[in-house]
């Protein structure tokens, strides 16, 4: 068997002192950590800077490293920095560097780059090499401007040759989320079913146990024939319901969970409650591709963001708000009319559709609405005009049967407006052949 200590959703999230000594004391053969996620948006990738605080991260690694180092087992973060680049992952190979020499620590490690050369998509896309996904548009050289940084989703290969170079530490680029938990099973002849099924159970944590939490961690043991979670805190549990709802975590098919090297098949998967606490598994299988692809993610940079944040709770001007709104940008193009239209602006209503947007299906409005003057535009002295025109103009506003005339406006803060800094978006959510690209292994020796 090979046991799996998973300790937080996310690297720099934290976790218990009493869920770390817990783990310890079971000596683990392994710990794995995923460090990143899209779910931030596309800002820290076009950045290439880390969505978790520096303190924060810094305070989980110290953890785990010096149980990596005492126990003798190897430490796995995938998606270093939280984005994955060479600046995110070189960002926190300092922090563990800093953590080695001021414990009078010494390990070996692994750092892999997972990026990926904008003149290689070029190439693909030439050479029509670059497949959509989920939805993408097709990938043009147009597309590629403005793109800042491109990152592959690596799977488990990467990891394994690491491993074998016998280091103590791997900090890998942007990973498969399951990759840094199923790599060493898979290389010590595991099932790759069970051994890819059990690392989307630990990716994210307690998350997969009862109640769920994104700051604490589960222990993942593989068998030959099946796998077993359970949660370290004692105030929790892993139950079948949270387990399987977890595998389908982040998934539109309950039944085929896709990777970069194949389909997770759970067609056959059996949830067996063991005992009160730990959660048993099996039946997963996995289905290799017989044509490799692997996923690659770009942030385009869009311009500057300024923002305004207002309530309103007038009910006549609630009763008309879409038309007060757009009527704003009527007014805005006639104050200023030799003002290119290198912008865009957006309303977000919140008690109307401020999350849902154009899905949401209840309709009865609230008492209070939230509105987000957003204006995104390539120059930041315009984007500030714009967003203090529009402010000023919404708050003296004379709607349809208007009654009070102190202003329309409730403002939370002073100053009203900001310049929130550098927009960026997804331009590249493709897929490439993996033998277009290159992962660098760098070993260092701290």
């Amino acid at each position: 068997m090979i046991k799996i200590f998973s300790p937080t959703a996310i690297l720099g999230y934290g976790f218990p002192e009493e869920t770390y000594y817990k783990a310890f004391s079971e000596k683990p053969d392994v710990i794995a950590v995923d460090a990143g996620s899209t779910d931030p948006g596309p800002y820290y990738l076009g950045k290439g800077i880390s969505f978790v605080d520096r303190e924060a991260t810094k305070r989980d690694l110290e953890y785990l490293i010096k149980m990596s180092l005492k126990l003798d087992i190897p430490l796995l973060v995938g998606s270093s920095g939280g984005c994955g680049t060479k600046s995110s992952l070189d960002w926190t190979f300092d922090i563990v560097k800093e953590i080695l020499e001021a414990n009078n620590l010494k390990a070996k490690i692994a750092k892999i780059y997972s990026d990926v050369d904008k003149n290689i998509v070029r190439k693909a896309i030439l050479e029509n090499k670059i497949r959509e996904l989920d939805g993408s548009s097709k990938l043009t050289l147009e597309g590629l401007d403005g793109i800042t940084n491109i990152v592959a989703q690596i799977g488990i290969s990467p990891f394994i040759e690491a491993y074998e170079k016998g280091v103590n530490i791997i900090l890998a680029g942007r990973s498969y989320d399951p990759a840094p938990f199923s790599a060493i099973p898979i290389y010590k002849g595991y099932s790759k079913g069970l051994s890819y099924h059990l690392g989307k159970i630990l990716e994210c944590g307690a998350i997969a146990a009862e109640p769920g939490s994104g700051r604490d961690g589960l222990m993942g043991v593989i068998f030959e024939d099946h796998f077993e979670v359970y949660p370290l805190n004692e105030n929790r549990r892993c139950t079948v319901l949270s387990v399987a709802a977890h595998t389908l975590y982040e998934k539109s098919d309950p039944y085929h969970l896709v990777g970069p090297d194949g389909i997770i098949d759970l067609t056959q998967s059996v949830f067996i409650q063991k005992d009160d606490r730990t959660v048993l598994v099996k039946g997963s299988k996995f289905v290799e591709f017989e044509e490799k692809w692997i996923k690659i993610e770009g942030a385009k940079y869009l311009g500057i963001r300024g923002v305004c944040i207002a309530g309103v709770r007038d009910p006549i001007m609630i009763s008309q708000i879409d038309e007060v709104l757009e009527k704003q940008k009527i007014l805005l193009k006639e104050n200023f009319k030799t003002l290119n239209e290198d912008y865009n602006i957006f309303f977000h209503v919140y008690g109307k559709n401020g999350v849902m947007g154009d899905w949401e299906k209840e309709k009865k409005l609230s008492h209070e609405l939230g509105i987000v003057i957003e204006v995104v535009g390539k120059d930041q002295d315009h984007v500030k005009t714009i967003v203090g025109f529009l402010r000023s103009s919404l708050l003296h506003y004379g709607y349809e049967n208007r009654i009070s005339t102190a202003g329309n406006l409730a403002f939370p803060f002073s100053p009203s407006e900001t310049i929130w800094g550098e927009v960026y978006e997804f331009g590249i959510y493709h897929l490439i052949k993996p033998e277009d690209c290159e992962f660098p292994i760098k070993i260092v020796e701290v």
